[in-house]
């Protein structure tokens, strides 16, 4: 029998042996997959910003450009919620001005529980041009592409807030629809710096934007 025995014992020691080892061997994967796997949040700080993208100058058909002014609302376009909004007003008001003496069409967007009420006095609209309410895509749910269209539109230039809401979700919406895309970056605003430094990245650098999309300045814009 002890040979019974010592072969058991035996065989324990053995499993125990290649359970062990199984086991460090996954301690020591588990740690190194850890080390190679830090993700961007681990990482936030050592992020350096790209280079800025290039404003260019632009010209553009009135006959086939529209002008999208999107949620500038007196809510969240405020001195004590998005005071870089009202910096951007004047800005919006003379191009605002300049599309309409050009014979341009201009089409407003509000947040889903605003009224044509809430439009800031700086820009406000005429009794005719078109309001759609969505949210941040303004062609999701809205007749905004049969508006265009039926006036010719090849083009929109795009100014509002948020940057990264509006401004950045319609623009896609229009690129992805064959639209041109030109947006003032002085004329689009949000809440913090970095979100305005992101949507610029992005319309310039994202698969569905890039190429597709010119961001310039206000005073850059010719008719």
């Amino acid at each position: 029998m002890n040979w019974i025995v010592k072969g058991l014992f035996t065989e324990q020691m053995l499993l125990f042996a290649a359970a062990s080892t199984c086991l460090f061997i996954a301690s020591a994967f588990s740690a190194a997959w850890a080390q190679a796997t830090d993700t961007i949040i681990d990482e936030w700080a050592a992020v350096k910003a790209p280079p800025p993208p290039e404003l260019e100058p632009v010209t553009v058909d009135p006959k086939a450009t529209a002008l999208l002014v999107l949620d500038i609302q007196n809510q969240n376009c405020n001195l004590e919620r998005r005071p870089r909004c009202v910096a951007s007003l004047p800005g919006i008001k003379a191009l605002l001005a300049e599309c309409r003496r050009k014979g341009m069409p201009v089409v407003y967007s509000l947040t889903r529980n605003a009224s044509k009420a809430d439009i800031r006095d700086e820009v406000a609209r005429i009794a005719e041009e078109p309001i759609v309410k969505a949210g941040v895509d303004k062609f999701f749910g809205t007749d905004l592409e049969g508006i265009l269209r039926s006036k010719g539109i090849e083009t929109v230039i795009l100014v509002g807030t948020s940057a990264h809401g509006a401004v950045l979700h319609t623009a896609t919406g229009a690129a992805l629809r064959g639209f041109r895309v030109i947006v003032p970056v002085d004329g689009m605003s949000a809440g913090e710096t970095y979100a305005e430094q992101y949507t610029a990245w992005h319309l310039a650098n994202a698969p569905g934007t890039r190429g597709k999309t010119t961001l310039t300045r206000i005073s850059l814009i010719g008719f």
